[in-house]
């Protein structure tokens, strides 16, 4: 029988996530366009919304930290309304959920953030240790769409203590996704009467989506696939946190979405619903896909809203705050990874120089750190470190010293001295994790990279000794590193010596304006190797 209209209908579901302040379609180092930011990504929400009756728009989260703009606002602007909340205002978001770079800049920022938005944010997982009950008091959203009753049911990543800052999470428990979402989907089919369920989970998948083995350590920072395995009535999953490209698939029969990071792709579930013979409404089919927003022109409201704040952020960024002597310029990635560079031995030596500690390790966050050029400003401090990470002083052992370099180690596939070096899955799939790869100062060492892993490690010593695998000693490391983040589980739980709560960003600029000169140098006390020789240097 040919049903009527009001039997049948679609909702289009559309998803944001990991945009980390990227509202502008610009790189910040050198003012390049790029074909992504929420800027544009608004253009193809508006789209969206001009062609379908029902549409429900979320963000999933790490919205508010990741960009120059968004740092500014949290650190010298915040009087002034979030810009990221108020284009997400003006695009009439239906929810969004809290991801774990919300913290970084404390929970008074993070307030200030909740109570701008003209929506909910949603977390049912994180809650506050006094009563138990959801931290922003709202689990879930319901919207209803032709007669049809849609639940939203925000979930976070509960591995955040292993990276925030305590006091940006006190007061607060985090509690095992899948758990909660067994309780709260049941609550949202059975107490509420959701016809469809969508979850709208900020973290990811352990295991491969086809096969479901798993694809990194089962630490319960990623549960997408046990949600999709585990948890009965979830109708489409919204992931994000990994910020992988997932344009459509189905894990145990439940459709997933990941839409990326940096504002790179809009998300988009069309939902086909209908109603049977008893008047309860189902799925009948579930398309889903990734829009890009390249050659799409950006939202000239969108770039309104943005454009007082944008123009204070470029204005602070290029004011000279130094001057190199010599060269720290970044030209080739992966050279600086197979070689001491001057800028790595640079943010070593002011880690050290900092906590007073003997020994630190650091990281090229990404591949695109354009390094220090002759005149230093605060837009190259921040093109080069990106995270607002603050410093540890921790104590570990020999042994614990070695472990972590051979996790480092692991960055490079077995290398035969023939062809390209490459990145090795573990470091690559799902997604990039350059910034896992540490390089250290303050002891000598070699990574053999055509020996297995976790047999990489030679000429280990400190202060011209061999480094005694049971002594102890204290190093400076960022904070995420010091709480294991990036499987470095060796970390985790040491002593700590001492805690420097300012951004590392900060006191980078800090140290360069004291100074007002420094040089380039370099001391080589590490290098990567294959045939196991030293003289066969790459």
């Amino acid at each position: 029988m040919t049903q009527s209209p009001q039997d049948s209908l679609k909702i289009t579901v559309l998803e944001t996530s990991d945009i980390h302040g990227n509202i502008m379609p610009i790189q910040y180092a050198n003012h390049n366009p790029i074909e992504s930011g929420l800027a544009k990504l608004a253009t193809l929400i508006r789209e969206e919304r001009r062609k379908q009756d029902y549409v429900l728009l979320v963000d999933n989260g790490d919205l508010i930290q990741g960009t120059p703009l968004a740092y500014h606002h949290a650190r010298l602007n915040r009087e002034e309304p979030n810009p990221m909340i108020s284009c997400l205002n003006e695009l009439g978001y239906d929810a969004a959920v809290v991801g774990n770079h919300e913290f970084n800049y404390g929970m008074e920022l993070l307030s200030k953030a909740v109570a701008e938005s003209s929506f909910p944010w949603l977390c049912a997982n994180i809650v506050r240790e006094a009563d138990k009950e959801p931290f922003l008091g709202q689990p879930y959203i319901l919207r209803r769409f032709g007669g049809v009753k849609v639940a939203v049911l925000g979930l976070t990543t509960p591995y955040i203590p292993n990276w925030e800052k305590a006091e940006h999470i006190a007061g607060l428990v985090f509690e095992d996704a899948v758990q909660s979402a067994k309780r709260w989907v049941k609550e949202l089919r059975e107490r509420e009467g959701a016809d469809i369920v969508i979850v709208s989970y900020h973290g990811g998948f352990e295991c491969h989506l086809e096969t479901g083995e798993p694809t990194e350590p089962l630490t319960g920072e990623n549960q997408g696939f046990a949600l999709c395995r585990e948890v009965e009535g979830i109708d489409l999953l919204l992931t994000g946190h990994q910020h992988r490209v997932i344009p459509g698939a189905r894990v145990c029969g439940v459709p997933v979405l990941q839409p990326g990071s940096a504002g790179g792709w809009l998300g988009k579930a069309v939902l086909s619903v209908e109603r049977d013979r008893e008047g309860r409404w189902h799925i009948a089919a579930v398309e889903t896909e990734l829009l890009s927003p390249e050659g799409a022109a950006p939202d000239a409201q969108i770039l309104e809203l943005a454009d007082p704040h944008e123009r204070l952020t470029q204005v602070w960024l290029d004011q000279p705050i130094g001057r190199l002597v010599g060269d720290m310029r970044v030209l080739d990635p992966m050279e600086v990874r197979l070689r001491e560079h001057p800028l790595i031995e640079f943010i070593n030596r002011v880690q050290m120089e900092i906590s007073g500690a003997p020994i630190s390790n650091t990281a090229l966050f990404d591949n695109i750190s354009p390094g220090f050029p002759e005149l230093i400003t605060m837009r190259d401090i921040v093109s080069n470190y990106i995270y607002p990470n603050t410093l540890q002083v921790i104590r570990v052992s020999g042994k614990d010293i070695e472990a972590a370099l051979e996790q480092t180690a692991g960055y490079f596939e077995t290398y035969d001295g023939h062809g390209e070096i490459r990145v090795s899955a573990a470091f690559s799939d799902p997604k990039p994790q350059h910034y896992n790869y540490d390089m250290w100062e303050g002891i000598e060492y070699k990574l053999d990279i055509s020996k297995p892993v976790g047999q990489r490690v030679s000429g280990l010593r400190y202060q011209g000794a061999p480094l005694d695998p049971e002594g102890e000693y204290e190093v400076v490391m960022n904070n995420y590193r010091a709480a294991g983040g990036g499987n470095y589980a060796m970390f985790r739980g040491k002593p700590i010596v001492k805690d420097i709560p300012t951004d590392m960003a900060e006191l980078l600029a800090s140290y360069i304006m004291e100074r007002g000169t420094i040089e380039s140098t370099l001391d080589r006390n590490w290098e990567v190797i294959w045939t196991g020789h030293a003289e066969d240097r790459l």
